[in-house]
């Protein structure tokens, strides 16, 4: 805009000057001439100077219809000079001003594994009909793409739309919400369906982990990611030191919980991080989250104590998980580029209360039910040269011995622990590529290990936003 206002000004004061000097004599006659020169170059600079204030009169009026983002009501309000209203449309862009970026992640890959993934379950653990726990189908396939949306919808107000493109051609919802953009006293607010905030990795999209697949925890005791629809609050500190804290309230429709016709909040969420600086080549991250989700008539599926049978149940209660996470990360002088080290874990406590129905030998039961579980991970992500990075994670559940009242024999739990080891290395020729080979010895299975190795390609197109720390 300044550009063309200065080309502007430019051209209209060497227009004058170019036609004077192609009519003015080459050599002024008399004193008279001498006078009338001077006092024809006294009017052009007066007309310069009035042309002057005129065009930063101009100059001023569009550059307020900018920044008050008031180029709507210019158009349709007060007879702003031609200048001023070519401006406001022009910054506006027109149409394509309100073209949301776009962007589109592909995967997918190969995987081996030496157990059927039909049969995956994690011992100990019992999860809903059409979990998504466990390595995924064999051999060739596309895994899940990701359509994304986001556009400013006027200065208070942005909005964010993720689309999950399934590997069996379902689409779902994984987010579509609204955020403030101009809360003061640092406050944000979200409203529609998001990922929660609690812990570290949940908030993150798949295409942005550093394996293939998220750790076991996640996968036991948060149905692999929880995601709902509801409200989030952030309030982030006006301090050196990094300090958030945030709440959510939500319908409660993702395990562990599960969806129903309640009015009230079937979920809630109370999460708070601190971090910062350490020298110029270390940083860190560390966090407390709460989630506390209710089930009603929740379908799962339960082995029993030989691991062996599939036993249908259904649980209605409530559920508390606490999600403590921390990660630490090193660069040379802050310098990421070249080589950086990044350690992160967490720990997850879970606890169900309530009810608990089943079918065994034909006889419907139920039962008062208890179960305090958890699980950890721990993982470490080395760069060792530009585009090259290995990392090692390793992790383990604990089942604990699940209270079922009546204590029916067939469901009494043994003292196994799950865990699994993991191997990457991925290569990354562009921010926009990426290919990554993993190998892992999963151990959810009771006295079954499965050797499983992945080859994973992500691409993305489009608009590529940065990610979170």
């Amino acid at each position: 805009m300044r550009i063309i206002l200065s080309a502007s000004l430019a051209l209209a004061l060497l227009a004058p000057l170019a036609a004077s000097a192609q009519t003015a004599p080459s050599a002024p006659s008399a004193p008279s001439e001498i006078q009338l020169l001077r006092q024809e170059i006294q009017s052009l600079r007066a007309a310069y100077e009035a042309r002057l204030q005129a065009m930063e009169q101009r100059l001023q009026l569009a550059e307020r219809a900018v920044t008050s983002d008031a180029a709507r009501s210019t158009v349709t309000t007060a007879p702003a000079p031609a200048a001023s209203v070519a401006l406001s449309a022009t910054t506006a862009g027109g149409a394509n001003a309100f073209n949301p970026a776009m962007s589109l992640i592909l995967s997918g890959g190969y995987t081996r594994t030496s157990r059927d993934p039909g049969s995956y379950n994690i011992a100990g653990f019992s999860l809903p009909s059409g979990s998504e726990a466990g390595p995924g189908s064999r051999g060739f396939g596309l895994a899940e793409s990701e359509l994304g949306l986001s556009a400013s919808i006027d200065p208070w107000l942005r909005g964010v739309a993720h689309i999950a493109l399934r590997p069996d051609d379902a689409v779902s919802v994984e987010e579509a919400y609204v955020q403030t953009t101009a809360l003061s006293h640092g406050l944000s607010l979200k409203a529609g369906r998001f990922l929660s905030g609690i812990g570290y990795l949940n908030a993150q999209h798949a295409h942005t982990w550093d394996f293939v697949d998220n750790p076991l925890a996640y996968q036991a005791l948060l149905g692999t990611q929880y995601g709902d629809d509801g409200l989030q609050l952030r309030w982030l500190a006006p301090t050196e030191q990094y300090l958030e804290f945030g709440a959510e309230l939500g319908r409660g429709r993702s395990f562990p919980g599960s969806d129903s016709s309640r009015n009230g909040a079937g979920m809630s969420a109370l999460m708070a991080h601190t971090g910062g600086d350490l020298g110029d080549s270390h940083s860190w991250r560390a966090g407390v989250s709460l989630l506390t989700a209710q089930a009603d008539a929740q379908d799962l599926t339960m082995f029993d104590a030989g691991n062996s049978t599939a036993v249908a149940s259904v649980f209605s209660g409530n559920t508390r998980v606490w999600v403590l996470d921390g990660v630490w990360k090193w660069a040379p002088n802050g310098n990421a580029t070249r080589t950086n080290f990044k350690l992160q874990g967490e720990y997850l406590h879970s606890t169900r209360s309530g009810s608990l129905g089943y079918d065994l030998v034909g006889a419907n039961l139920t039962t008062p039910y208890r179960a305090v579980q958890s699980g950890w991970y721990l993982q470490g992500i080395y760069q060792f040269m530009p585009s090259w990075r290995m990392g090692l994670r390793t992790e383990r559940l604990d089942a604990g011995m699940p209270d079922y009242g009546l204590n029916p024999a067939p469901l009494a739990s043994s003292d196994y622990r799950p865990s699994k080891n993991t191997l990457m290395l991925d290569y990354s020729p562009s921010e926009f590529s990426r290919v990554r080979l993993q190998l892992a010895q999963d151990k959810s299975r009771e006295g079954l290990a499965d050797k499983q190795f992945f080859l994973q390609y992500q691409m993305s197109l489009g608009a590529h936003g940065a990610h979170g720390y």
